[in-house]
């Protein structure tokens, strides 16, 4: 008896994506069933990057197929398709850029631009286009961090081409200025830096921009909230009651202004000791459960203490791509394969297809 479309979707149905914690089928992912006699295919479209986990969602969708009654030959395509979200209402969108990502920190010295850089290769690796913008304008660090030297020129006069870094697109104030240079401006100067860094920027087809912001709840981060398209925010903190105290300040900052919340990051988590591998939680434990419980976000993942995380940032050449097979490596593409499926739970944004309506008096 030959298998039917009905069975061959029950049978995805009872299937759970590990990314997104749901069936195929409930997620809309399942695309073009056929059955032809005991012939199945089926394509499978994600709409998050993770493209260390195709093989294993094929093989998965496999042989749940096989298993069924009358099934002979199987075909499972899968395949990625990253598209744009919505964001606050009543802010201008970025031309090129499709998803941007906050990530913020109440508190500085939480490792949030080393978590910000690991998470833009992160998502890179898992086969998105991916760019990165350093929105710190007192204390740049992305220029050390991704190992770019040079200033960015301008082919056409107005504006910039994005710096290049492990296969990221980058902007800093950093690439704009001497190393020694302290940047004494007031808060407006420093709100139109950040517009300027992200508008004038020439981003090339980009499906998430990381945006690492500056700790704290101040002029950046408000001009972020009202005048940056948002897709979401991440929040990096420590399990310390005196970091989680500032990083509860940024996350209702952000509920505030209407940004969702992607998750939290609980960056040095364990320190584990190079030479004897003891763990010691140094600066407490289940500070960042706690506070996902408290406000019903997601908590990531929680990253260790570890020196080479420091080193190989410090060197130009972070964790993700130093380490590509390690452990921490992994942790990072968990946390980007999270986020980017919650961005994909997002309502998408329909607006850069709708045609441009002009009136005009005849």
């Amino acid at each position: 008896m030959a298998v039917t479309t009905e069975q061959v979707s029950e049978a995805l149905k009872a299937l759970v994506d590990p990314n997104t914690k749901a069936d195929y089928v409930t997620t809309k992912s399942v695309r073009n069933i056929k059955v032809d006699g005991d012939a199945v295919a089926v394509e499978i479209l994600l709409g998050y990057p993770a493209k260390s986990q195709l093989e294993p969602i094929r093989e998965q969708v496999m042989k749940a197929l096989k298993a069924l009654p009358g099934v002979g030959k199987v075909s499972v395509n899968v395949q990625m398709k990253i598209v744009s979200h919505a964001v606050q209402r009543g802010v201008k969108l970025v031309p090129n850029v499709k998803n941007i990502i906050a990530v913020a920190s109440g508190k500085g010295g939480v490792g949030k631009s080393t978590v910000a850089v690991n998470l833009a290769l992160a998502l890179a690796a898992e086969g998105a286009k991916v760019a990165v913008l350093d929105a710190d304008i007192y204390g740049p660090s992305q220029p050390t961090m991704l190992g770019i030297r040079g200033r960015p020129e301008s082919h056409d006069g107005k504006r910039l081409e994005p710096m290049e870094g492990h296969g990221l697109q980058a902007m800093s104030i950093g690439f704009l200025i001497d190393v020694e240079t302290p940047m004494v401006w007031r808060g407006p100067m420093v709100t139109q830096a950040l517009e300027q860094l992200l508008n004038e920027t020439k981003w090339r087809e980009v499906d998430y921009l990381v945006v690492d912001l500056p700790p704290g709840t101040g002029d950046i981060q408000l001009t972020l909230a009202q005048r940056v398209p948002v897709t979401g925010a991440v929040i990096v903190t420590t399990p310390q009651d005196i970091a989680m105290i500032d990083a509860r300040k940024g996350l209702k900052m952000f509920e505030k202004v209407g940004i969702p919340i992607l998750g939290i990051v609980e960056n040095m988590s364990v320190h584990v000791c190079s030479r004897c591998g003891h763990e010691e939680r140094i600066f407490g434990a289940g500070g960042g459960e706690k506070m996902s419980g408290d406000y019903n976000v997601e908590m990531l993942g929680a990253l260790p203490l570890d020196i080479h995380i420091r080193e190989q940032a410090d060197s130009g050449k972070p964790t993700v791509v130093s380490d590509p097979d390690g452990q921490v490596t992994e942790i990072y593409k968990r946390i980007a394969r999270r986020v980017a499926v919650k961005i994909a739970e997002k309502a998408q944004d329909h607006t850069a297809v709708f045609p441009k309506i002009v009136v005009q008096s005849t």
